[in-house]
C-alpha cells in the first residue's frame, strides 16, 4: 500500500482540530498512488483526503501545487480542493512531514480508456489551460531537456540491464531533441502527469482531475502530447488514431491549437515518452528490494518513442 508514513490516532485527532471539519470518524490509507502517503479521512461533516507529502515532492513547492488547485477550484474546474485551516493556512506538518487536506472527488479511473474517455480528456485539459492562464505563480519544468540529460547520466551504466542498446538510443534520442526542442509556443500552467489514474469519470462523464504534484509551468502543446502519449496506445503497443483524433479535436473545440503547436507535436510527443521512459528506468534500477510497490515498466516507452520517431509530421496522430 502506498502509505510511507503511519499517522498514530492522537496525532490525526489534533491534526483534524486545526480544521473547521468536524470530528474524527474513520481514517483508510488508500493503496493507490506512488508519490505519498494518502488516506481517505471521514469526519462528521463530510470525506476528504489527507495527503503527507513524501519522495519527490519538495515542500518549497507545496505552496504552488495547492495555490493552484485553488486557484482552478475557483474558475471551476473540478479538482480537489486544498481547504485552509482556522489559521487560514492550507500547508501544515504531521508526523514530520507536510501535510494537507482536500476535498474528496467521486469517480473512478477508467481502466481501459475508450473514444469517449479521450475526448472528455481532451477538453477538460484546455479547459486546465485556459483556466490556469491568470494563475500568478510560475514553477520551472524540472523534468525537461536539463532533467532528462541528468537522469540519463545516472542511468547510462545500467541501462543496458534493462534492454541491450538502451543506453545508446536515449543518448542519441537526447542529442535529437536538445537540438530540435521547440522555443517560441504558448507557455502556461500545465499538469505535466495527466495519466488515466488522475482522472475520474461517474458513468460517460468526467468528474474531476487529481494529482497535481508535477504541475508546472511549460509549453501547454507538452501536456497535450503526454495525454497522447498515456491515452491513445494500446495495450499491446498499437497507436490508436481515433482516439487521439477525438482527444485533439475536444481540446481544439476549447483552445484553439496554434499551427505552430501542431506542427512541434511529434516533437514533443518524443519528449514527452522519452521524458516517462527515463523516470520509469530510473525507478526500475533503483527499487528497493521488497517493497510493496512495483515500479513500472520503462520499456512501455520505449516502444512508444519507437513510434514517434517515425512521425514526420502530426498527419501521423491523424490531426
Amino acid at each position: 500500500m502506498a502509505v510511507y508514513t503511519e499517522v498514530p490516532d492522537n496525532e490525526l485527532r489534533g491534526f483534524v482540530e486545526q480544521y473547521e471539519i468536524g470530528e474524527v470518524m474513520a481514517c483508510k490509507g488508500i493503496a493507490e498512488g506512488v508519490e505519498n502517503s494518502n488516506y481517505l479521512l471521514h469526519t462528521t461533516q463530510g470525506s476528504y483526503i489527507l495527503t503527507l507529502y513524501e519522495r519527490r515532492v519538495q515542500r518549497e513547492d507545496l505552496p504552488f501545487f495547492l495555490g493552484l488547485m485553488q486557484h482552478l477550484a475557483s474558475k471551476g474546474l473540478t479538482c480537489p480542493t486544498p481547504l485552509n485551516g482556522k489559521d487560514g493556512q492550507a500547508l501544515r506538518e504531521l508526523c514530520g512531514r507536510p501535510a494537507a487536506i482536500c476535498t474528496f472527488l467521486e469517480g473512478m479511473w477508467p481502466r481501459r480508456p475508450n473514444e469517449r474517455h479521450c475526448q472528455l480528456l481532451g477538453a477538460a485539459l484546455a479547459d486546465l489551460h485556459v483556466k490556469g492562464r491568470d494563475f500568478a505563480m510560475q514553477r520551472p519544468n524540472n523534468l525537461s531537456l536539463a532533467g532528462w540529460r541528468e537522469l540519463a547520466a545516472k542511468t547510462e551504466a545500467r541501462a543496458d540491464e534493462v534492454e541491450a542498446g538502451l543506453a545508446k538510443l536515449i543518448a542519441e534520442e537526447l542529442r535529437h531533441l536538445e537540438a530540435n526542442w521547440p522555443k517560441e509556443l504558448e507557455i502556461g500552467v500545465i499538469h505535466a502527469d495527466l495519466f488515466p489514474d488522475n482522472v475520474f469519470f461517474l458513468g460517460d462523464k468526467l468528474s474531476g482531475l487529481i494529482d497535481f504534484y508535477f504541475a508546472c509551468t511549460d509549453f501547454l502543446a507538452y501536456d497535450l502530447a503526454i495525454c497522447i502519449n498515456a491515452w491513445c496506445f494500446e495495450i499491446d503497443g498499437s497507436f490508436n488514431v481515433t482516439k487521439a483524433q477525438k482527444m485533439v479535436r475536444a481540446y481544439d473545440s476549447h483552445r484553439k491549437i496554434p499551427e505552430a503547436e501542431i506542427a512541434a507535436l511529434p516533437t514533443l510527443a518524443r519528449g514527452s515518452a522519452l521524458r516517462f521512459l527515463l523516470t520509469r528506468l530510473y525507478d526500475w534500477l533503483n527499487h528497493p528490494p521488497g517493497a510493496f510497490v512495483q515500479p513500472k515498466d520503462p520499456l512501455e516507452y520505449r516502444r512508444k518513442l519507437s513510434f514517434h520517431q517515425q512521425c514526420k509530421s502530426a498527419s501521423a496522430y491523424g490531426i
